[in-house]
């Protein structure tokens, strides 16, 4: 009896051992994606930005668009202490997040511009390590660039929805904790004088 409780016991921790192998391997595959896909999107994100700059609406509130690849994109976002640069989906969907960083809410025009993206390592998976200060650049469609400086970091709970939209900050990232229990969240303020400057 005991022996074969004991050969139960061996098969069940082979099989964990085995399907945490399995998500370990899943998880670094889709990582991997994440940052091939980001290789793929951002020159042609990049391209498209050239082409249209100088043609900023300067009444409009509504951030210009542009499709690439079959998705809607809004410009890139430049995180030079991290050596990132990110292109920004319109709209979010998880299956979207899976290829880029996404606009959850907000607009730079309007001061309150909220990113979400995955924890993969070419995404936001080091934005936790961003101390107060460190720069950030939003370049729009048509070429403007707005720069940002980091303010503070928080952990917020995924019910949080009113705190993480309605910060009173010009931009928010923000990316699940591994486990997906937490948000790690980012904020930023105008950096003073650095409208329309280079990233």
């Amino acid at each position: 009896m005991k022996r074969k409780i004991g050969t139960v016991c061996m098969t069940l921790g082979a099989v964990l051992i085995l399907a945490a192998l399995s998500l370990f391997l899943w998880n670094r595959w889709e990582d991997s994606q994440a940052g091939v896909s980001v290789e793929v999107i951002l020159p042609q994100v990049i391209e498209q930005v050239e082409e249209d700059a100088g043609t900023a609406d300067p009444y409009s509130k509504e951030m210009p668009e542009a499709e690439v690849d079959g998705y809607e994109y809004i410009g890139y976002l430049s995180i030079p202490s991290l050596g990132l640069e990110l292109p920004v989906m319109s709209d979010w969907s998880y299956p979207q997040l899976r290829i880029a960083p996404c606009r959850y809410c907000g607009s730079v025009k309007t001061e309150d511009l909220v990113i979400a993206a995955h924890n993969y390592s070419r995404h936001f998976g080091n934005i936790k390590n961003l101390p107060p200060g460190a720069e950030v650049y939003f370049t729009e469609m048509d070429g403007t660039v707005t720069a940002y400086e980091v303010a503070e970091t928080d952990t917020l709970n995924p019910t949080a929805v009113e705190e993480m939209t309605d910060s009173g900050y010009a931009l928010t990232l923000f990316t699940c904790t591994y486990g997906g229990q937490s948000r790690v969240t980012v904020r930023c303020s105008l950096l003073e004088g650095q409208q329309d400057a280079e990233p």
